[in-house]
């Protein structure tokens, strides 16, 4: 099986409602798609999400990345060789992950459909049957947040992950007007998105908030910062997760010989792909370090690509991918059981793109090939 063409579109995912994290506000999510096509004829998509304040790549950059760089050193390539492809992509260029997780996640897709399996068998098979759905509170005044997170009850959410890091004392109050409105039983997770900058910060505001009773505390002071990470671990009681600093190998690396944190959230965007993803997971299991499947607000592609991870792997225990959920129109079907979700047994990736609604998205295309 060789690679024959792959068309690159360049869209943007309208979303029901803007989303608010400590350094962006976004109306609508840009991303690429990726459709990977053999000479057999089998069909994989892809998706790349960049975040240009976490891997310092942009959609613009992904798309030119791929069309002359990535895409054409695939082309004639057996998409089942994995190791080999990544091998091939990092020598043709540095980092830029995300745009080689839209290569890595549409092998994954057309080797599954070649073979007739799901992508978790790929994997080492299925091993959770189903994962509750977190519901993401954007930054909002805490009336605002604790309302919406009233409102997510009754439509059966059992946990949330709070959106915080523009002021700290701001930030607290947020975080104290959620947990007063759901009550002690209701999950909260805070992610500060390196908003709270430094340890000093952090631990000021923990020590408002220990008794709150907080799943976890991701990311609160800059991506960079382990001996910050290793601080705020040694001096608070909350389970810590790193996010933002941990991209690849070698961020994983020194997060396990410092124990930085408590647990990672592993991101396909910010480590490569699937296959990146799983190295990582090996890693974080031989550590005795818990992970969490996390997201770019990707599309249905990205977002079942990082669920078959997840669901192949007892490391994870949590996952974070909603991205479906808040667009307004979106090229797959991935289905939600809210407040769960299960996979499939299709083949690949499992969902179903509309080529429609892709090209109605689209804002610019090309297709690589010989």
């Amino acid at each position: 099986m060789k690679i024959k063409e792959i068309e690159i579109y360049a869209i943007r995912l309208p979303l029901i409602d803007p989303f608010i994290i400590s350094y962006h506000t976004y109306d609508d999510m840009p991303s690429i798609i990726v459709k990977l096509t053999t000479e057999e004829g089998f069909i994989g998509y892809g998706e790349a999400v960049a975040d240009e304040h976490v891997t310092g790549e942009t959609w613009e950059s992904t798309y030119a990345m791929l069309k002359n760089t990535l895409a054409p050193a695939l082309i004639g390539e057996n998409p089942m060789e994995f190791e080999r492809l990544h091998e091939k992509m990092d020598k043709a260029v540095y980092q830029a992950p995300a745009a080689k997780a839209a290569l890595d996640i549409a092998c994954y897709d057309v080797v599954g459909k070649k073979l007739g399996v799901p992508v978790y068998q790929l994997l080492g098979g299925r091993y959770h049957e189903k994962f509750p759905v977190t519901h993401v509170l954007s930054i909002g005044s805490p009336e605002s947040m604790a309302e919406e997170a009233e409102k997510r009850i009754k439509e059966g959410y059992t946990s949330f992950k709070m959106k915080v890091g523009t002021e700290v004392q701001a930030d607290v109050q947020r975080i104290q007007a959620v947990r007063e409105k759901v009550g002690n039983g209701v999950a909260i997770r805070v992610d500060v998105n390196q908003g709270w900058k430094n340890s000093a910060n952090t631990i000021s505001a923990m020590r408002q908030l220990e008794h709150i009773g907080l799943d976890w505390l991701e990311q609160p002071v800059m991506a960079d910062d382990f001996n910050g990470m290793v601080e705020v671990k040694e001096k608070t009681s909350t389970p810590l997760m790193m996010d933002e600093g941990l991209r690849g190998i070698r961020d994983m690396r020194e997060l396990i010989e410092k124990q930085a944190a408590h647990k990672v959230n592993i991101k396909l965007m910010k480590c490569g792909g699937i296959y990146p993803a799983m190295k990582l997971a090996h890693m974080a299991e031989m550590a005795g370090l818990e992970c969490q499947i996390g997201s770019m607000v990707e599309s249905s592609i990205g977002s079942a690509a990082g669920f078959h991870v997840a669901f192949s792997k007892k490391a994870f225990t949590s996952v974070e991918l909603t991205g479906p959920l808040k667009f307004s129109k979106d090229v797959g079907n991935l289905c939600y059981d809210v407040p769960f979700i299960k996979l499939n047994e299709r083949p690949g990736l499992g969902i179903d793109v509309d080529e429609n609604m892709l090209k109605e998205l689209t804002e610019f295309t090309v297709k690589v090939m010989k």
